[in-house]
């Protein structure tokens, strides 16, 4: 991610927060700024474990409630992982994920096909959808080549990615 992008998505942070008459404190920023540097789909305790490098003294509980303050404002989204833990990203545009069952990988990829899927009528009238995502869910190369070496593989909390290089699944 280049420094001007992040200096964009910094400054539209800014403004977000502003606009929901949040305070911009140091927390707020570098928690904001922390998940930019991921550059994955982290859960709150990968958050708080960088956090509290920089923040000896920040809670488990405060990463965790600003990062759902964020997602409530719009500045990120969540995502719950096959496991059930819930991460976040700060990629905000279209896309969908690929989970891994096995190591707990989410990959972003986008595909304008998938973009363009109708919700149906009947789920149209009975809610108001205010976004699409596909999940994909199945085993990733580097653990399906693990099978393939007699090593088994168990499903696990696992790490993020972010947009993989083609548009077709």
């Amino acid at each position: 991610m280049s420094d001007e992008y992040t200096k964009e998505l910094i400054k539209q942070f800014i403004e977000r927060c502003r606009a929901h008459s949040l305070k911009i404190t140091p927390q707020r920023l570098a928690i904001y700024r922390e998940l930019l540097k991921l550059q994955v789909h982290p859960s709150a305790d990968a958050v708080y474990k960088n956090m509290v490098r920089d923040f000896p003294t920040i809670s488990f509980d405060t990463v965790n409630r600003t990062l759902l303050t964020f997602a409530e404002i719009g500045v990120v989204e969540t995502v719950e992982s096959h496991s059930g833990v819930r991460r976040f990203e700060t990629d905000l545009e279209p896309h969908h994920h690929l989970h891994c069952i096995k190591c707990g990988e989410i990959i972003d990829f986008c595909d304008s096909d998938l973009d363009a899927v109708e919700v149906p009528e009947r789920i149209a009238d009975e809610f108001t959808v205010i976004g699409k995502r596909v999940v994909i869910r199945g085993i990733c190369r580097k653990c399906a080549e693990k099978d393939e070496d007699g090593e088994k593989t168990q499903p696990s909390k696992g790490k993020s990615q972010k947009a993989m290089p083609f548009a077709e699944v």
